[in-house]
């Protein structure tokens, strides 16, 4: 009788451990690549938000954002939309503004001018950081040994004009000048490497150069009428502040007809009479183009190398030439 309900016992076991494995072979197995979601890239939906800090409102800055934004939406369309802060040329609001861009967690900054930037390299490591309409990167992020590519979180593209050639130009228009006074705002540190780097040029081909700081718009007008009594001809270069104050300027130099070389088309349509000019419309389209290929993934902007405008044209002011009765020589375009 004990073997009987032994066997019984074994064979119960032996069904229940078969229906067991047969629940389990029913369940069919999962696919693990149907389970788990394709990886989505940038072109396949992605969005992005942009700062924008622009230094203040003048022609120059204002056609390189355009062209900035004219680029990226080329590129990205309604995947990108932009958050602008304008600092009125005050260096404390670019801060304001960048550091507002930072805790938001944008996917990029745009830095147009030097203030911007040197808020933007201060306030972050992480988020890329663009520059336009600045001139000099060594000079504006203090750094040594200048390779051309800034690395870490930072790149972006350069106003710098030849200033080997603006000196030749001032001397073709004004081969019988002796003293050249040279004009720009101590507080923009991209004006300062401009006119160490002309002075050398102007004084290589026979100029006495002295230079003419002013602060800001209080002290423009003073600082302009003392160098136009010490000279025969003015150079500005490429100056956010000269570039916002160009009627106060020609208010002096038209009436002391004192001509005026500018480092740029805006300074120069305002108070010039002629300028080695780049189009700030084009860098800025330039920087928007790095900007796509960073935000997509397509480049890496430690290893991308500060860009420069493509073309320079001499370019005059024939309103102001008139006034001064001066001839450009020949090859130079009128500013439109």
């Amino acid at each position: 009788m004990k073997k009987i309900i032994s066997i019984a016992l074994a064979l119960c076991l032996l069904a229940a451990l078969a229906g067991c494995g047969g629940a389990a072979s029913s369940t069919p197995a999962q696919d693990p690549a149907a389970s788990t979601p394709a990886a989505s890239t940038p072109a396949e939906g992605g969005s992005y938000t942009v700062g924008i800090c622009q230094l203040v409102q003048h022609d120059a800055l204002d056609a390189a954002t355009q062209g900035f934004k004219d680029a990226l939406k080329e590129a990205l369309g309604d995947a990108v939309t932009f958050e602008e802060g304008n600092a009125s040329g005050d260096a404390s609001t670019c801060t304001t503004i960048v550091n507002g861009f930072v805790s938001e967690g944008v996917d990029l900054i745009l830095a147009n001018a030097t203030a911007p930037l040197q808020a933007a390299a201060a306030a972050t490591s992480d988020i890329p950081v663009l520059g336009t309409s600045v001139t000099d990167y060594a000079t504006a992020l203090e750094i040594s040994g200048w390779t051309g590519t800034v690395g870490g979180n930072i790149s972006g593209t350069s106003d710098l004009a030849p200033l080997d050639q603006q000196a030749q130009m001032l001397h073709d228009m004004f081969p019988d000048a002796k003293k050249v006074g040279l004009i720009y705002c101590s507080g923009e540190p991209n004006s300062v490497y401009q006119i160490e780097v002309v002075e050398k040029a102007l004084q290589g081909l026979g100029y006495t150069c002295e230079r003419f700081a002013f602060t800001d718009s209080n002290d423009i007008g003073s600082v302009v009428q003392s160098a136009c009594d010490a000279s025969d001809v003015l150079y500005v270069p490429t100056d956010n502040t000269a570039a916002n104050n160009t009627e106060a300027i020609a208010n002096v130099v038209i009436p002391a007809k004192v001509p005026v070389i500018a480092g740029e088309e805006g300074i120069c349509g305002g108070c010039g009479v002629a300028t080695l000019s780049i189009s700030y419309y084009d860098i800025g389209y330039t920087t928007g183009q790095m900007a796509a290929k960073i935000l997509t993934g397509e480049a890496d902007i430690s290893t991308m190398p500060i860009e420069y405008a493509p073309q320079v044209t001499k370019k005059y002011n024939a309103d102001i030439c008139q006034q001064l009765g001066i001839t450009p020589p020949e090859g130079y375009e009128a500013i439109g």
